[in-house]
């Protein structure tokens, strides 16, 4: 059987994003006019960015178990570039992390814990579905 450790990320989050999307989840309004956290210079370009985050996040649940805001917000930061100074790392924004996982509670794909969230049974079902998928 495949699962989430078998099959290459990328494809693996694009197909959980595009069966996301037909779960009718929606995204904040405000998803298209903020940037993912201070170390980026633009926002988000793609026009999927709110469904391929969350599939990001559900996979990273999967992954490595019980996982709060603030272990996300530094998986997702990066380098930001100051000009001639050196870089220094930034975490991501909690916002749009935060309503993610929210977003994913509300549709039963994660479960709030004492301290911080887990992926439901169902989560694992729609990763391990994803990840026959993008394995083919």
């Amino acid at each position: 059987m495949v699962t989430v450790y078998d099959a290459i990320p990328n494809k693996l989050v694009r197909k959980t994003a595009d069966k996301l999307k037909g779960m009718g989840i929606a995204a904040p309004q405000w998803i298209g006019t903020v940037k993912s956290g201070s170390h980026k210079e633009r926002l988000p370009q793609q026009p999927d960015f709110w469904y391929l985050r969350l599939a990001a996040i559900l996979r990273n649940l999967y992954v490595n178990g019980n996982v709060g805001v603030s272990r996300l917000r530094t998986h997702f930061g990066a380098r930001k570039i100051r000009g001639v100074r050196p870089e220094k790392s930034r975490r991501a924004g909690g916002a749009i992390i935060r309503k993610g996982l929210q977003a994913l509670e509300s549709a039963g794909l994660v479960v709030k814990k004492k301290k911080g969230r887990e992926i439901s049974a169902a989560g694992k079902k729609l990763l391990d579905a994803s990840a026959k998928e993008a394995s083919l």
